[in-house]
């Protein structure tokens, strides 16, 4: 094969729109001849679209994912308003942590607190008993007085010579408990009040202690243990409710300093975070900078920083992106326009012509090198079509060209059909509306060739007519039709799918200039084939002035 034949082949292939598959119910038409196979011009002419389109697509999806917000997400408990959040829990851990204090304060407290009691008691008892005794007798009347005084059920004196019992009721007497005021040590004072406060029943504890006057040496009382438990139960309660009012206050102002120094900072810090992830891109949702110079203020220092980072960088992938589509655009059309001066250049290599013969290497070397520019393209610039000029055409004689330059009117094995009628005019920009049925077409022709089956029907209908205030136009083919997993992304850009080594475009592009017009672009559900149809409206008399 000559180095024009693969020229030739190369061109011939201009790629579909997208891969989507094109279909439309009509009559049959007329033959041309067929383009050469398609794969060695895919090889070449496709890789400047593809690098571009993934690079878009890389682009686009990395943006997707920084730019994902929490509405997109699923919804997470607000820890500000949560009493499980952190405000909640230090404010648990504050009380937890005073009360935790209380009890090591409240256990030798308890304990002392038995210890003075029982002091008390002997004290008193040992005083008025001395008193009481000099006479060596008590009368019963006195006795009960002294008995009822005390608390006790018995009381004795010991004055070293002899022992005396100076007082004593007529209740039995079960001795349970022992204390000796003289040897007890803390943690025995502590094991002996836990011991009393736990304790179940009606038994007595007997209390030995000093005497304070006279030749009394040692006091020995016998006390209900009733009377004890319930003091100090009293006791255990009034230390309670102290111990909760302190931890309340103690936490309280713990809680307000660390909520002002602490957790309101960083419920900032998370809002300002939320408003950047809903739009990172805007001036207004960075971070201010802070005037603290603690801990706290180089954290918010250090996001605003990394929101100002990560914002460029957005605005790059950004702009990295737009690029990338346009490079796409601009190559997916350059090469169906290319694709087109290489058949018409395969149609001079058979005439005789030496002076043709002669010049068709240097056009097709011409139209390779434009083909390797593409790839080069540098220049920036949005992804968006230009608005429309919008003039008054003949919508046959553009479905004519476009039949023309595809090669569907002489196609060996599609049959093209044009039902337009020569009156109907459209109002439109006549390249733009060109590029619209070019997409169109290509696609539907390229849907059909892919079936080699020769009893297949492989018809292309462009029907058009005139409804109101527009034109509705509709191309039809009877090729396999889209697939519903398809039809949902088939207007989205980079989603090519029936067609291997589309970048999806050719719809994209098609819908953008039909919407550039005031129109609209549908594929018509559940049809034979595929069916798209377009309604481009008039302009206002007062734009069209």
């Amino acid at each position: 094969m000559t180095r024009q034949d693969v020229g030739i082949e190369k061109a011939a292939s201009a790629e579909p729109v997208e891969g989507e598959a094109v279909s439309h119910l009509s009559p049959a038409c007329a033959a041309a001849p067929a383009p050469q196979d398609p794969s060695r011009m895919e090889q070449q002419a496709d890789a400047s679209v593809e690098r571009a389109a993934e690079a878009a697509k890389a682009a686009g999806s990395q943006g997707a994912r920084r730019l994902e917000t929490p509405k997109e997400q699923e919804p997470a408990p607000d820890p500000h308003h949560s009493f499980g959040g952190l405000s909640g829990k230090l404010l648990l851990l504050t009380v937890a942590f005073v009360m935790l204090a209380e009890v090591f304060i409240y256990v030798p407290s308890v304990a002392n607190f038995r210890n003075n009691w029982l002091m008390d008691r002997l004290t008193t008892a040992g005083v008025a008993a001395a008193v009481l005794s000099e006479t060596n007798t008590l009368a019963p009347r006195l006795q009960d007085e002294l008995l009822r005084a005390t608390g006790a059920v018995a009381i004795a004196l010991d004055f070293g010579s002899r022992r005396s019992l100076i007082a004593r009721s007529d209740t039995p007497v079960e001795v349970e408990m022992v204390a000796d005021i003289g040897t007890i040590t803390p943690v025995t004072a502590i094991v002996q009040s836990f011991a009393t406060l736990f304790y179940q029943g009606e038994g007595y504890i007997r209390v030995v202690g000093k005497g304070q006057m006279g030749l009394v040496r040692r006091v020995d009382i016998v006390l209900p243990i009733r009377v004890l438990q319930g003091d100090m139960l009293s006791f255990s309660w009034r230390i309670l409710g102290l111990s909760l009012v302190i931890s309340v206050i103690t936490a309280g102002l713990v809680y307000i300093s660390l909520r002002a120094l602490f957790l309101r900072p960083l419920q900032q810090l998370t809002r300002a975070m939320d408003r950047f992830a809903e739009a990172p891109e805007d001036p207004s949702t960075l971070l201010a900078a802070s005037s603290r110079r603690d801990e706290i203020g180089d954290a918010q220092a250090r996001l605003a920083v990394m929101q100002e980072a990560l914002a460029r960088a957005l605005q790059q992938k950004r702009r990295l992106a737009e690029l990338g589509l346009a490079v796409s655009k601009i190559n997916h059309d350059l090469r169906n326009l290319l694709a087109s001066a290489q058949l018409f250049a395969e149609r001079l290599e058979h005439v005789e012509d030496p002076t043709v013969r002669r010049l068709v290497p240097k056009v097709l070397a011409t139209l390779d090198r434009a083909v390797g520019y593409t790839q080069a393209v540098m220049a920036y610039g949005k992804a968006q079509e230009e608005p429309p000029r919008r003039r008054l055409l003949s919508l046959r004689r553009v479905v004519d060209d476009v039949a023309d330059v595809l090669g569907l009117a002489e196609h060996p094995v599609i049959t093209f059909e044009c039902n337009v009628d020569r009156d109907v005019e459209v109002d439109a920009d006549a390249e733009q509306l060109f590029r619209v049925l070019v997409n169109l077409c290509r696609n539907a022709a390229q849907a059909l060739e892919g079936d080699s089956e020769p009893a297949l029907v492989r018809r292309i209908c462009v029907s058009g007519r005139r409804e109101g205030q527009g034109v509705v136009i509709t191309v039809a083919d009877t090729g396999p039709g889209i697939p519903p997993a398809l039809r949902a992304s088939l207007f989205r850009p980079f989603h090519s799918g029936a067609k291997s080594g589309g970048v999806g475009l050719g719809l994209v592009i098609a819908a953008e200039v039909v919407r550039a017009h005031g129109g609209d672009i549908r594929l018509e559900p559940e049809t034979r084939g595929t069916i798209f149809t377009l309604h481009l409206p008039d302009r206002p008399a007062s734009a069209s002035a």
